[in-house]
Parts: C-alpha cells; structure tokens; sequence
C-alpha cells in the first residue's frame, strides 16, 4: 500500500526536490500556494499559503504517514536593522504556521508516521545578521523535541538543519560567481548544499529506515557546524 506523504511547500527548492524522490511510491500531497512546477509529478495540490495558517482548513488525506514542513525565510540583517516586525515576521512563517498546521494533522496521523521539521545551522553555530531566523529556528529545534516526547511512540518528529542550500530562497546569496566561491569556502566541503541533498535526508527520516530516530536535529551543513579547519 502507498503511504500518504503531505508536503507543506514543495513547489519548487528542496520540497520540488523531495516531490521526485517520493513521487513514483507514495500518495504526494502538495498544500502551497501555488503548483507552479509541479506539473507531470502526480501530485495531489492543495492551495495553502502557511502565512495565513490559523484562518485556513486543509483538506488532508486519511491517514497520513509522512508530513514534512518546508516554508522558511532568509532574513539576514544586523539586529540595529531590524524592528519588532521582522522577528514577528520570520516567527509567522517558521513557527507559528508550523504549529497552527501540525495541530490540524495530529488527528490523522497514523500509527509510526513521521514529521520533519526545517532549522538551520544557526541555531548550534552562532552567526552574525542571524538574530532573526535563528530564534524562530530555535523554537522549531524545541517544539519537535517535546512533540516528539509528547507523541512517542505512535509519531516520529525530527529536525533537518542545513548551511546555506543553493535555491530560489538563497539566490540573493549566491547571485553572482564571487559571492558562491566565497560561500563554498566556507565550508570543509568546499561547497554549498544542493537541494538533493537535503531531500534525500528528508526521504531518509519519512522512511522505515529511520524508525529508531526521534527527537533528532541532523546537521546537514557541509561540515560547518561541527569542523574548524581555518
């Protein structure tokens, strides 16, 4: 029997990347707001904007096996730069709209499914401009810990978090060859992370493969967070 896997995002970036890899043996259900790019993949699209969570009913498959939350944001400025509303904004979207969606799925979710969540290298390695998504990073790592401890063992919650990935939510980053050479060497793996990268991370945590594993934040970040090699 194919397994219901809900994507939230997956239009494009990492979550497209994932929609290839589950596609051919799972039901994909894709709530975002827009199936751009999802054409040909056989998807189920759901129109969903994760901003406007609370005012938003999803109509979900029953039951569902995987649920993997990919909206995130990139705001990276000096505190002095930012004012209440930036963090009000990054909390929205990474924390508040995965809470207001996950509390929609706990009915459905079935017996030794599992839940992967999105944080960022940041939160362990601390980094300049990163005040803002860090913290709403930060309380994702938290809520998937005593999620994980508050639905053990009939649910599985664990954490991917990654260094800089090249997708559309980076291109400012990268937008030019000194600025991508430049983010390479940062890294002992002198490059930055693709997209599969982290969806074959997130395919591994949906999958029976990690059964034995909750609770967990896996640091896919090319080294950084846990090598000094300057």
């Amino acid at each position: 029997m194919k397994k219901n896997i809900l994507l939230i995002g997956g239009s494009y970036g990492i979550g497209l990347s994932l929609v290839r890899l589950l596609q051919a043996d799972h039901n994909v259900y894709v709530a975002s707001r827009t199936n751009q790019g999802l054409e040909g993949y056989g998807v189920t699209h759901i129109p969903f904007d994760a901003a406007k969570t609370p005012q938003q009913v999803l109509e979900l498959p029953d039951p569902i096996h995987g649920f993997v939350y990919l909206p995130g944001s990139i705001n990276l400025r000096p505190i002095k730069m930012l004012d209440i509303s930036n963090f009000r904004e990054d909390m929205e979207i990474n924390y508040f709209g995965l809470i207001n969606t996950v509390k929609q799925l706990l009915p459905k979710m079935a017996e030794d499914s599992s839940m992967v969540f999105f944080s960022t290298v940041a939160v362990n390695t601390g980094m300049p401009f990163h005040t803002s998504v860090g913290g709403a990073k930060g309380a994702v790592e938290g809520f998937a810990r005593a999620l994980a401890a508050e639905y053990a063992p009939k649910i599985r919650c664990n954490v991917i978090a990654p260094s800089l990935v090249d997708t559309p939510l980076s291109k400012r980053l990268l937008n030019n060859d000194r600025k991508q050479e430049a983010m390479a060497q940062r890294h002992p793996l002198k490059r930055v992370g693709k997209a599969e990268d982290i969806a074959h991370t997130a395919l591994f945590l949906l999958s029976e493969k990690s059964s034995w594993m909750t609770g967990q934040v896996l640091r896919v970040d090319g080294g950084l967070s846990a090598l000094n090699l300057s």
